[in-house]
This record gives structure tokens, sequence and C-alpha cells, in this order.
């Protein structure tokens, strides 16, 4: 779906992923599950672009949510993979801690996990082969993206700024929908490691100049970092 020039979402306000369509090439923001597979390759044939024109895939942090086909497009397509050093181990093993559910609705709960289900969630496979990034590092890669630092969601969580886009990619930083409960809104995301500290990080995005706030879970956030990041301290 396209949201702006350059910029394309791939999934719903369930789980999703981001395309950014510039005449050099495409980066990629996050892989959704497996099954978004057969939506990048309709995006891909809607704006007329070949695979062979993605670039590199850069993934918000190592969730198995976020990381849906990117084993398959970095071997069938030869796509490098850019994790934050704190998260590398996450992406290739799937180990992380447990995290309390917080609140939950049994409906939504069953939507989420439903969906999951229908996207092969359970045939999600880990990344073999990534490049580590870190806070601060401008990957060679179409519009420039610039690595933001935000941890807490994980160690590793970082925002990804492209200017070129005017957006900035935040993961799982904050969410606009929660997946437990079905509440919209620009809140805290849910099965966070370190809640205090995602609340914090949340300053550094607040200094980042977008006009769209893109989430992993929820609707696009059509305005500036800096409101976004208030209305999740106020919620949370």
């Amino acid at each position: 779906m396209k949201l702006a020039p350059h910029l394309h979402r791939l999934g719903n306000d369930i789980v999703a992923s981001y395309l950014v369509d510039l005449p050099d090439g495409i980066t990629l923001i996050d892989a959704g599950l497996p099954g978004h597979w057969h939506d990048l390759q309709r995006e891909l044939e809607e704006i007329g672009r070949p695979l062979s024109d993605i670039r590199g895939l850069v993934l918000t942090h190592g969730d198995g949510d976020h990381i849906g086909f990117a084993e398959r497009l970095r071997k069938e397509a030869g796509v490098p993979v850019f994790i934050h050093a704190a998260d590398a181990h996450r992406v290739r093993t799937g180990e992380k801690p447990k995290t309390p559910m917080g609140p939950a609705r049994l409906g939504p709960t069953l939507g989420f996990f439903a969906y999951g289900i229908r996207k092969n969630a359970l045939r999600t496979h880990h990344v073999t082969s990534v490049t580590e990034v870190t806070d601060g590092t401008v990957l060679d890669l179409p519009g420039a993206p610039v690595v933001i630092g935000m941890p807490g969601h994980s160690p590793g969580s970082i925002a990804v700024h492209v200017p070129a886009a005017d957006a900035v990619f935040v993961g799982d930083a904050l969410t606009t929908r929660h997946v437990l409960t079905g509440r919209t809104g620009a809140q805290p995301a849910p099965f966070t490691d370190e809640p205090d500290e995602a609340l914090a990080s949340l300053d550094r995005l607040a200094g980042v100049s977008a006009s769209w706030v893109l989430p992993g879970h929820g609707a696009p956030w059509h305005g500036s970092p800096a409101d976004i990041a208030a209305a999740v301290r106020a919620a949370g």
C-alpha cells in the first residue's frame, strides 16, 4: 500500500513492514511474517520494480514478527540484512527473555495469533548471516538510512530515519495498536524487555525531523515524532 511518494507499507495494522522506493533502489524496513513474502511480491509488481532492486533490509529488532521473510530474501536474492549488534544473537537464534504479557483481551489476542498462523509465523527462519550496525550508523543504502538506538523493547531496538521518505520507522519502540488489547492510539508496545528504558528512549525519537512515524503494529502516524513521543508518554 502506497502511503506517500517513495513510501509503501506491507501487511496491515496487525503486523507491518515498509518499503522505500527510490531511483537508485529499494530499502526495506523489517520483514513482517513469512507470509508477507507474497505482499512484497505484489507491491513490487505494482510499482514495476524487480526483486533485484532491493539493496538492503534493515531490521528494527530481532523478534520473530519482524524477521519473517528476511532469511528467504537473503538466500534467494542476496540481499544483506542489517541489525543492531545488541540484537544480533536474538535474530540468529530466537533467544529472548520472557516478558510479562501485560493487559490483554481475548478477542484481539486470539486475532493476533490467528493472523500469525495465517501468515506462517510458525515457519519463521532465523537469519544466519547479518551485518551488525550501531547507533548513529548511516547505511550505504537508498535513502541513506540513519540508525537511532532505541533500547528498551529489546537491547538492540532501533528507529530508522530515512529523510528522503520524510519518515522514521520505529519497530516496537511504540505502537499505535496494541496487539493484545486492540486499543488504538499511540502507546507503549507489549512484550517489552525494559519498559522504563523504552520510555526513556523516546527522548531520542522526539528530536527527529519527519512527517511520518511508522510502527511495526498499528496505523501509520502522520505527524511529528515529538508529538507521538509525548502521546506515548501520556498513555504510559
